[in-house]
């Protein structure tokens, strides 16, 4: 018998300072049994980074959500989809190959990459080459302390504040927070 994603519930408030976009998110995340919560939780932490492009690439005519992540590997962790369907960002969360990539650049308007785990750095130099003629990737390292902290956050029914301000999001519920400072690659 297979198992069966664990659904997670997260009321996101957004005050995304950098972008005046200020909005409350009811969020379902459908965890893998292979995803380990600390991945769960970049892809969350992704969103809040993107979610003032509701507004800045759709006019707030848009759908912003989770895609199938690990369960579809040709499903985006994240996207953002306007009224007409079309793919205006394509989020990845991991270390994926070229192929994977390339094919998301073809499918969607802009696609970031968010790399967290300790052997980003290996994986970087080993495929940096490949990506660079990729006009519409961006590619962004989380640092490790800042995503495993991001772990402690989840929780199956979750309410969070999300501030971004000068490109670092504040992410914390009424316990705890952790700030997360992305580097970008590309």
């Amino acid at each position: 018998m297979a198992l069966k994603s664990t659904i997670f519930k997260a009321q996101v408030a957004v005050a995304d300072i950098d972008h005046a976009y200020y909005a409350d998110h009811q969020l379902t995340l459908a965890r893998h049994p292979s995803e380990t919560d600390e991945r769960m939780m970049v892809r969350l932490a992704a969103l809040a980074f993107h979610a003032h492009e509701l507004q800045t690439v759709c006019n707030g005519d848009g759908t912003l959500a989770f895609g199938a992540g690990l369960s579809d590997p040709e499903d985006p962790d994240v996207s953002l989809r306007d009224f007409t369907g079309q793919t205006r960002l394509w989020i990845e969360v991991g270390q994926p190959d070229e192929t994977a990539i390339t094919k998301a650049c073809r499918k969607s308007d802009q696609v970031a990459v968010y790399v967290f785990q300790s052997a980003a750095e290996v994986w970087w130099k080993g495929i940096e080459n490949k990506l660079h003629r990729l006009s519409n990737l961006a590619v962004w390292r989380i640092p490790a302390d800042a995503s495993q902290a991001l772990a402690q956050l989840a929780e199956r029914s979750m309410q969070l504040q999300a501030t971004i301000q000068e490109g670092v999001l504040m992410l914390g519920n009424a316990s705890r927070h952790v700030d997360i400072e992305p580097i970008r690659w590309k």
